[in-house]
């Protein structure tokens, strides 16, 4: 599923322009040391995931952090394209390409999930922020916060878009969260990297806080009932991020879990460095009997 979310652009950059960085960036040794220990961490991927007894997958996780935190210290290791791990995890670049994050998520029990990822910047040495899972302890407070990687919105990146504000690049990661057993979540999470790090959250929508009205949210979250579908991507023909307009099955906002599409879409259009807020914005048709439907946002 993320690999079909992950942008066609990107994935022959890293093949073509990629793969010929690493060849003229990462020493004849250091590449077959790499390729070597590639073959490891696929094997150590499959125990985290399928591991019969779920309660160890947590354990063979941290094995498989330790492994690869060996592997991106072998110098330049940015230019590695791990291509046969990037099929058990996923491995994102920024659309400007400074960084890369390399992300996955394992199921420790059938009503629970923790997300794993690192930051790894583009250099000789290893430059490399670790990612901790605190989505589960933000509650009411997810869209108003500023994390750094110690406290990150855990998810699965699939997008990542670039902007600069204020004479800094900050990056919106298209991120999914299905943790809780009732509902789903989508979430827009900036990051901006700074030279202690980096951070997440930032007043660039044009949304206010429901808990400070006078403020902007920090990071935008769609939530919504488990077992439904809802769409959030950006869509290149309207140059804007589109996403399903959700109402609540029981008439109670305070419930996102009974939350569902309504049938139309809502979006961001970027411009004055904020995400501003778009209604309504693929109008609705009342079909006729024998009419098809025209195309949705993907």
């Amino acid at each position: 599923m993320v690999k079909k979310l992950l942008v066609l652009t990107a994935f022959v950059f890293m093949l073509f322009t990629g793969n010929r960085a690493f060849s003229q960036d990462i020493a004849p040794q250091n590449l077959e040391r790499l390729q070597i220990m590639e073959d490891s961490l696929l094997v150590s991927a499959d125990s985290m995931y399928d591991a019969f007894i779920p309660d160890t997958r947590i354990g063979y996780s941290e094995r498989f952090v330790k492994q690869m935190i060996r592997a991106l210290k072998i110098p330049n290791s940015y230019y590695y394209p791990f291509e046969k791990l990037n099929k058990k995890i996923n491995i994102i670049s920024a659309d400007d390409h400074a960084f890369r994050i390399l992300n996955w998520e394992i199921t420790p029990s059938s009503v629970q999930k923790r997300y794993y990822g690192a930051v790894q910047m583009p250099s000789e040495r290893l430059k490399l922020w670790g990612l901790l899972d605190y989505a589960d302890q933000m509650g009411k407070g997810a869209e108003d916060s500023i994390l750094t990687n110690r406290k990150w919105f855990g998810a699965i990146i699939y997008r990542i878009i670039s902007h600069e504000v204020e004479g800094r690049t900050v990056y919106t990661l298209f991120g999914m969260n299905t943790s809780n057993p009732l509902s789903n979540k989508k979430v827009l999470d900036p990051m901006i990297i700074t030279d202690a790090g980096v951070t997440f959250g930032a007043p660039i929508f044009g949304v206010a806080s429901e808990n400070f009205p006078r403020q902007r949210i920090n990071r935008f979250i769609l939530e919504y009932k488990k077992a439904v579908q809802v769409s959030m991507n950006w869509n290149e023909e309207r140059k804007m991020i589109v996403f399903d307009k959700l109402v609540s099955q029981g008439n109670d906002p305070h419930r996102k879990y009974t939350f569902v599409p309504s049938g139309q879409y809502d979006g961001f259009k970027w411009g004055n460095d904020t995400w501003n807020y778009q209604t309504d914005i693929i109008p609705l048709t009342i079909l006729k009997d024998g009419e098809a439907p025209s195309d949705q946002p993907k």
